[in-house]
């Protein structure tokens, strides 16, 4: 365009100069104009001149033009290339984010320091104070449980749970790391839930929520009395737990909420605990039914039965270990009271006699307990609690004479809610179990201190 208006300016200036030359001519004269060949020659050199610096002019916007249309598009790739890392950065950071906000990563820790008192005597002897059947005299810190949890969510209906666990074994006089959940859960109603792993148990952990204060001691049928007759004299080992809190199968469970609310859960599993996962011929099975005619109100029935992982290939003969529960439980948020009842049979004595040397000192067993328990929240994050346990352990020798054991056991507190994950309780505790007539034997264990929960 710069081009053509500059021909035109010079072809307008050269027209200019011609008319200018016309007008000097006199009027007297005619007008003619005469050129020479040397004045055209030259006319038409600057002309060609003139042409080739316009051709030179357009060259130069013509390469001036492909330079920007260049630059422009290296300036594009430039930008698109620099914003594509930039988006795969954003794309990998959704998905941590999404891991993230899908993963919950928490734990749960028991403690205590408190002094231990603990005597112990046989038949009409004196009260001696040692160590022994789960006692250790003085004073101490220790860490019953501290859990580490892991959830992670999926979709609306997968999740999955991992549960570490760990506690000090005196056997190994030192703290063990172990499972004590893993699963895979398919949530497909509220009223049906399955888990595939190692679980929670329907009954166990259903009853800590209604009692409240497993951080100060396990619930009833979760609770060892160390003595009693395990082993073959009277005063070796204990009587180990009635139920387990966790086990590896398969789980079915659901609930509703309010009143008229109902709860169930199935299991079906391998009988041995979440620490053992030894197989066997059959599985075992524990249930629970619970009903809530209004929210504050629990009423529940359990039962289990199976071999607890002792039907094996080649071993001995076996009984069927049975258990029945029974919870009712008031929980609202000033009182809770509640009151759990077991019965078993064969819990310990699942393999049969065969009549060999040397003989066991039970063939049979059987066990009635009850546990009786209550909180008051009297003011802000203060609340006082009570509990009192009875159980009946009989077992019958080869002779079928029939022995008794009898514990008793009971505690009393104050707890205060530091924060809202932090709780701290004052107990006091007793528990005294009294041995068979034949071998008469008994201790008596008082513990005071401070018991600790701490989850996050």
């Amino acid at each position: 365009m710069r081009s053509k208006l500059l021909t035109v300016a010079i072809a307008a200036g050269l027209g200019l100069t011609s008319f200018s030359a016309l007008a000097a001519t006199p009027k007297s004269q005619p007008a003619r104009v005469t050129v020479d060949a040397a004045t055209l020659q030259q006319l038409q050199a600057q002309l060609a001149a003139l042409q080739a610096k316009v051709s030179e002019l357009e060259s130069k916007q013509e390469a001036q033009a492909d330079a920007q249309v260049e630059t422009a598009k290296a300036v594009n790739d430039v930008q698109v290339a620099a914003a594509k890392p930039t988006d795969d950065l954003t794309k990998r950071l959704d998905k941590l984010a999404k891991v993230v906000d899908n993963t919950h990563v928490g734990g749960t820790m028991f403690f205590d320091v408190s002094n231990i008192d603990h005597n112990e005597k046989v038949g009409n002897g004196r009260n001696r104070q040692v160590d022994g059947h789960g006692a250790v005299n003085g004073t101490g810190f220790d860490v019953k449980r501290f859990y580490l949890t892991v959830d992670h969510t999926f979709d609306d209906v997968w999740s999955a749970n991992l549960t570490t666990d760990f506690n000090y074994q005196s056997t190994l006089s030192q703290t063990s790391l172990f499972v004590k959940k893993a699963y895979v859960q398919g949530k497909f109603d509220p009223l049906f839930t399955v888990r595939f792993g190692s679980a929670d148990m329907p009954w166990i952990p259903f009853v800590e929520k209604a009692y409240g204060y497993r951080y100060v001691e396990n619930t009833i049928t979760d609770r060892s009395f160390e003595g009693g007759r395990s082993g073959s004299t009277a005063t070796a080992g204990g009587v180990g737990a009635f139920g387990n809190s966790a086990d590896w199968g398969v789980h079915v469970l659901g609930a509703t909420t309010g009143n008229n609310a109902i709860n169930y859960q199935v299991s079906v599993v391998n009988g041995r605990g979440f620490r053992n996962l030894t197989r066997s011929k059959s599985v075992d099975t524990e249930a629970r039914l619970g009903y809530s005619p209004i929210e504050q109100l629990i009423l529940a029935v359990g039962g289990y039965t199976g071999k607890r992982g002792n039907d094996v290939e080649n071993g001995q003969p076996t009984r069927t270990a049975t258990r029945g529960d029974a919870l009712v439980a008031w929980r609202d948020k000033t009182w809770g009271v509640g009151v759990e009842y077991f019965h078993s049979e064969n819990w310990d004595d699942i393999l049969k006699y065969q009549g060999t040397t040397p003989a066991p000192l039970a063939i049979k067993d059987k066990a009635d307990g009850y546990s009786a328990f209550a909180d008051w929240h009297f003011y802000n994050q203060w609340a006082v609690f009570a509990r009192y346990d009875h159980v009946s352990y009989k077992y019958k020798t080869v002779t079928n004479i029939e022995r008794e054991l009898k514990d008793k056991y009971y505690n009393a507190g104050v707890s205060y809610d530091v924060l809202k994950n932090l709780k701290l309780a004052l107990v006091y505790k007793h528990n005294q179990l009294d041995g068979p007539f034949a071998t008469p034997y008994h201790y008596k264990t008082n513990e005071v201190g401070f018991w600790g929960m701490l989850s996050f």
